[in-house]
């Protein structure tokens, strides 16, 4: 068992998750989570030399990139309408992650 990916795929799934409770609760403790959690799983994929790791940091960084705006959009400007709407789109990065590397998982496993 590659115990790297599985704790990069722990972090993303907790990202779409806690991103996920965001958009039920919309509290900003939820969505600091999420950013945090997120910002973990991009560092975690900084060093990973897979087939489709571009693919992976680039769609981590792009729910980094929605979650971090939408921590301040709620917190200083009290946005709900803007922050729920980045959150939305952190979202569909994290599912395009995780669909990526099911694809790289099915790759990797049709190579032996």
């Amino acid at each position: 068992m590659n115990w790297g990916k599985v704790f990069y795929m722990f972090f993303t799934l907790m990202s779409l998750t806690t991103s996920a409770a965001f958009l039920y609760d919309h509290s900003i403790v939820a969505l600091f989570i999420a950013g945090s959690v997120n910002v973990i799983s991009t560092l975690l994929k900084i060093g990973v030399r897979n087939l489709l790791s571009a693919e992976l940091l680039a769609g981590s960084l792009v729910a980094d990139l929605h979650l971090l705006p939408a921590f301040f959009a709620l917190q200083f400007y009290g946005n709900d309408a803007l922050a729920t709407g980045l959150v939305i789109g952190a979202v569909i990065a994290n599912l395009y992650t995780i669909f990526i590397s099911m694809i790289e998982s099915a790759k990797e496993k049709a190579d032996f």
